[in-house]
């Protein structure tokens, strides 16, 4: 995501070209993470991982099902001798995040079966598709139960669904809690349209933060599902989430033209520089008159108000 001209905070003293120290690093560090990617999708997005860690638990309760047990836990004297036996490493593809891969829980018998990847399967479903909306803060338990139900169809028990939701749920709080950095270079927010199922399946904002830290890296700070279109009013309520997380402060927010977010901003972290996204700065519509020629001198294509 790139961004359009920054102004340096009042409070600094500045530089020749009008920024401090301290923000003149932030910004070299936010212009590398911006040439580097800071996609939630795609081969090289954020939430790769994310899709990891729901595969692989999904498959371990799979295992548990299909053994009758939980790792280390069978009971003694029973009848079968079949047990865990490591993992295998597996590569499959998602047509949004890339090439996965996972640690496929194996048994001894060589009997177990996975279905929500399946042996000889090198392509994802629809798995990948609701990866996004399972680590989004704001659903229910039932909403992530009823996307692996989809996911599953008749081919586990609804004990198995369940006990899925659970795991899934439990790493999700874990996740979501985890503490984050004091300061940070850099924070994107943006919202993602994705599909959620509530009773029918349906297109929701998922609110996103990623953040670079002042040692250059990025991570996904948080995910919150939304309802209805993007609103400011609902991005008052992320940033007051990430400040109560520990974030006191952040050199730079980048974000879209929505109205209302820069005051959001300054609400949270007043002595924030707001930089607006290239990609909505260059409307005509959203950009201040004076700013016209220049912007258009840099050969961007842009899209005037009729």
């Amino acid at each position: 995501m790139a961004s359009g001209p920054v102004s340096p905070r009042k409070s600094e003293t500045k530089t020749e070209l009008g920024l401090s120290a301290e923000q003149a690093a932030a910004a070299a560090m936010v212009a590398e993470a911006r040439q580097r990617g800071l996609e939630l999708t795609g081969p090289n997005g954020l939430l790769k991982l994310f899709t990891k860690n729901v595969l692989e638990v999904a498959l371990n309760e799979e295992m548990t099902e299909h053994l009758g047990h939980e790792k280390h836990r069978a009971e003694p004297g029973r009848e079968s001798t079949n047990v865990r036996n490591g993992t295998r490493s597996k590569a499959v593809i998602s047509d949004a995040v890339g090439e996965v891969r996972v640690d496929v829980p194996r048994d001894r018998e060589g009997s177990f079966a996975p279905q929500i990847v399946r042996k000889r399967q090198r392509r994802l479903g629809d798995v990948d598709e609701i990866v996004l909306s399972l680590y989004a803060k704001g659903l229910t338990t039932g909403e992530i139960s009823a996307h692996f139900a989809e996911i599953y169809g008749a081919s586990v028990s609804k004990e198995v669904v369940s006990r899925i939701t659970d795991t899934v749920v439990a790493e999700m709080a874990e996740w979501s809690a985890r503490p984050l950095d004091a300061v940070y270079a850099a924070v994107f927010i943006d919202a993602i349209a994705v599909k959620i199922r509530d009773g029918q399946v349906a297109n929701r904002p998922c609110y996103a933060a990623i953040g670079v830290t002042v040692d250059g890296h990025k991570d996904v700070l948080g995910l919150w599902a939304g309802t209805g279109g993007e609103g400011a009013k609902f991005w008052l309520s992320v940033l007051t989430d990430l400040r109560n997380h520990g974030v006191v402060d952040v050199f730079f927010l980048v974000c879209d033209g929505l109205k209302g977010l820069p005051e959001v901003v300054a609400n949270v972290w007043p002595l924030a520089t707001v930089q607006t996204c290239i990609v909505h700065y260059a409307d005509l519509r959203v950009m201040p008159r004076l700013s016209w020629d220049s912007v258009r001198g840099n050969g961007f294509g842009l899209a005037r108000s009729a």
